[in-house]
């Protein structure tokens, strides 16, 4: 039996791997939780599953869910051990008895914990992006320092992987160098094309929050919702599979597949290429994660398809998605720059979820800030200069926001 940590445990990822280890029982057992503000689902989850310790990123919020505990007769030796603040968030990530531990505290939030897991041994269930992107030059050194296996729960790097074991040389399929496996070619991340796919870039206009977080194909978070309907998530999804299978920019490439089906895929030298296909459903690769290098029968629907009936691709309009090209830029000039463009990038959301700016402000502000940030770039930069940067990007989006962002030019968008 497998012991697992699931670091955000009340979010979109948590919640799905909570519904795995509950049908799977025989094979999956939950040792330690983290979880924001959500208590009352967090107790629920208590109640489920019984883990030894429990963090909250807010420590003021101890007593209340001490309390809610308490009521309903979760107490004394029955009681899980109850931890916060960072420091709380670290211990619960790197809890002695956990095997494997899921990473799904969303954003840069979720950087420090998972440093504490790799420190500790532990194996990862990667569905942080964030983790690899703003800090990747720190985190692989960890990872070959500590031995950690490093799991992509990322769908399209989940797909990746299992296509990978797919080769020869699967046995170098060794995430945590970064050192691409013999004979990779080429990766194709596939993206759906979000919540604004099927519109006219000139339409982005009228684009409002509401619009932004109706995705065709998945059920996610707002603000990958979000980041789904700019191509920010696949721009970060480019940076990540940088860092994961060690391909240069150049030789990973986003295409738009409505569908969903597959996942991504992979060239090999022969031109020969693999793909991974099922369902949009997060729960297959993060059981991938949760049971590699085994794979576990479900019951779960299995894909036809006849069903489907086609499968469709398209290049994406680098005009009507400019994050993208954002990500690349800052993937290439590496250091602190992809630091940068994903802290502006999740306080450009923040600030577009609360309608403070518009949507087609967002790329307006991260490209401001990672203009400013070219002459302070730090080409080999430690943890506190990933941290100190992540905290001046954000800052430079709200002090863009104080001044009053500009919105694109709809005439350019179309052009």
């Amino acid at each position: 039996m497998k012991s697992i940590s699931v670091l955000g445990s009340t979010g979109s990822i948590g919640t799905q791997t909570l519904q795995i280890a509950e049908e799977f029982p025989e094979q999956f057992r939950v040792v330690s939780l983290t979880a924001g503000r959500n208590l009352e689902l967090l107790v629920t989850q208590i109640q489920r599953h019984r883990p030894e310790v429990v963090a909250l990123a807010d420590s003021d919020l101890l007593p209340e869910l001490e309390q809610r505990l308490t009521d309903v007769g979760i107490n004394g030796a029955k009681a899980p051990q109850l931890v916060g603040g960072p420091d709380g968030l670290n211990t619960a990530a790197a809890w002695d008895s956990g095997d494997l531990v899921v990473t799904g505290i969303v954003g840069c939030a979720g950087l420090l914990p998972t440093l504490a897991a790799i420190r500790a041994g532990k194996d990862l269930a990667l569905a942080n992006k964030e983790t690899l992107i703003a800090a990747g030059p720190v985190v692989l050194p960890e990872l070959k320092k500590s031995g950690s296996r490093l799991l992509p729960a990322d769908s399209e790097h989940s797909a990746i992987f299992q296509c990978l074991q797919g080769t020869p040389w699967a046995e170098n399929a060794r995430l945590s160098t970064g050192v691409p496996t013999p004979g990779l070619r080429r990766i194709q991340l596939t993206a759906s094309g979000g919540a604004f796919r099927d519109w006219a870039a000139a339409d982005l206009e009228k684009a409002t929050v509401s619009d932004a977080t109706r995705h065709p194909n998945w059920s996610m978070g707002r603000k990958i919702t979000v980041d789904s309907a700019s191509l920010m998530n696949k721009g970060l999804e480019v940076i990540e599979a940088h860092y994961l299978f060690g391909l240069d920019y150049d030789h990973i490439e986003i295409v738009i597949h409505p569908q969903s089906i597959i996942h991504s895929m992979i060239e090999l030298a022969d031109s020969s290429v693999l793909a991974q296909l099922g369902w949009p459903d997060m729960k297959l690769p993060i059981l991938y994660c949760l049971s590699w290098p085994s794979r576990l029968e479900t019951p779960w629907r299995r894909l036809d398809l006849t069903e489907v009936g086609q499968l469709s691709f398209r290049a994406p309009d680098p005009a009507k998605y400019p994050c993208m090209k954002l990500a690349y830029d800052a993937g290439r000039a590496g250091g602190t720059m992809p630091a940068v463009m994903n802290a502006a990038n999740e306080e450009a959301v923040a600030q577009f979820l609360e309608e403070r700016i518009h949507f087609l402000d967002i790329p307006v502000v991260i490209e401001a800030a990672c203009e400013q940030h070219k002459a302070d770039l730090m080409a080999h930069p430690q943890l506190d200069d990933v941290l100190t940067v992540d905290q001046w990007a954000r800052q430079s989006v709200r002090e863009q926001v104080k001044r009053g962002a500009r919105r694109i030019p709809t005439a350019s968008l179309a052009a």
